[in-house]
């Protein structure tokens, strides 16, 4: 397979990385983006978009990168925030007394955000519901216990964190996830990136596949991604009825040349992000809340609202090897998204050709 696309000058480094990725195997279809100053420096593609192996990747190929879609899900719920509909630090319990219950009655949307709400995963009790009961499996999260004392410790919310939100929005707000990144949060930033496929956009989804058959099993973080069944199943995510759902915390779809264009703009201060956010939000969005070992990462890590960060990026990647961050020593914005499942090895080769490092996700 040959890379296709382009490089301007001083990026070589970055095709001839991705090229052998190809060439080893490593790769079966991607797409690698650079955004710098305004315009696209890098965009190349290569493989194939469908499991059949019939449609090349191409520039504009839509892809799920897991846990990616959860800077878009905060990105929803910071439009509340700034609507007025909920503080950042209130109670959750005092617009959603339901779930104010069994040691949640205190938990605060920026707990959510940072992921020390205490609901890392879906109860047990879950266990039997389907993948797309989005009613049922919100309704698991009002009834249980926490793990921990909420803001006493780390845990990414691996796929609870999207519902978390949904029920604040219905409950603060009168809306949803979907609703709110869809017909706000999506045309104000200008995204190729959707919350449930339109049937318009459907053909250029491209299927996921394991570069290993026992990948779902090996993953540090299968202990939290075990319920809802299905969530690591290419069967199930490369259904229709997945891509046109909203699971908020994982199926987000989108291209590389989208999310590297993104984060180009993100911490600027004339930029689509503080623009719809405001000046106040946009600073918090970007600020490190909280640095502490994060037990479903495995790692120490710092926290924004929605982003890892440290002292050269701010970025968020997602388990099969898809990333995307913006360099705070280059000041540009990549993406590497894959339809292939495996680790961050891939991603962290196209970082390294730029100058960037992405093992690093802790500020101390």
């Amino acid at each position: 397979m040959k890379v296709e696309g382009f490089v301007a000058e001083g990026y070589d480094a970055v095709r001839e990385v991705f090229q052998k990725l190809v060439d080893e195997g490593r790769e079966t279809g991607a797409g690698v983006s650079v955004w710098r100053d305004g315009r696209e420096v890098v965009q190349l593609s290569a493989g194939w978009a469908d499991a059949a192996r019939t449609r090349p990747w191409q520039p504009d190929t839509l892809v799920m990168p897991y846990s990616l879609s959860k800077a878009f899900a905060t990105l929803a719920a910071l439009v509340a925030v700034r609507d007025g509909a909920l503080p950042l630090d209130e109670p959750i319990a005092g617009h959603w007394p339901a779930y104010g219950v069994k040691g949640k009655e205190s938990t605060t949307l920026r707990q959510v955000l940072t992921h020390r709400a205490g609901q890392p995963r879906f109860p047990a009790e879950a266990a039997g519901l389907d993948l797309l009961d989005d009613a049922g499996l919100r309704e698991s999260l009002v009834r249980a216990a926490p793990e921990y004392v909420p803001g006493m410790s780390l845990g990414e919310h691996a796929l609870t964190y999207g519902h978390l939100i949904d029920g604040i929005l219905r409950a603060t707000a009168g809306t949803t996830l979907g609703e709110v990144f869809n017909d706000v949060v999506r045309p104000a930033l200008d995204l190729d990136a959707w919350f449930g496929v339109p049937d318009d956009a459907l053909g250029r989804v491209a299927d996921l596949e394991y570069a290993d058959p026992d990948w779902p099993r090996l993953l540090h973080a299968a202990p939290w991604l075990q319920i809802p069944d299905g969530v690591l199943d290419v069967e199930r995510t490369n259904s229709s009825a997945w891509r046109q759902a909203v699971f908020g915390a994982v199926n987000l779809h989108t291209s590389a040349s989208a999310m590297a264009a993104f984060f180009s703009h993100l911490t600027s201060e004339d930029g689509p992000v503080r623009v719809l956010l405001g000046s106040r939000l946009h600073a918090d969005l970007l600020a490190s809340q909280v640095t502490d070992f994060d037990e479903v990462f495995g790692t120490r890590i710092t926290w924004t609202l929605g982003f890892v960060r440290d002292r050269g990026k701010i970025a968020k990647g997602g388990i099969g090897g898809s990333a995307a961050w913006w360099s705070l020593k280059h000041h540009h914005g990549c993406a590497y998204l894959t339809r292939r499942l495996d680790d961050h090895s891939r991603a962290a080769e196209i970082a390294a050709a730029l100058g960037d490092d992405l093992t690093v996700v802790g500020e101390d």
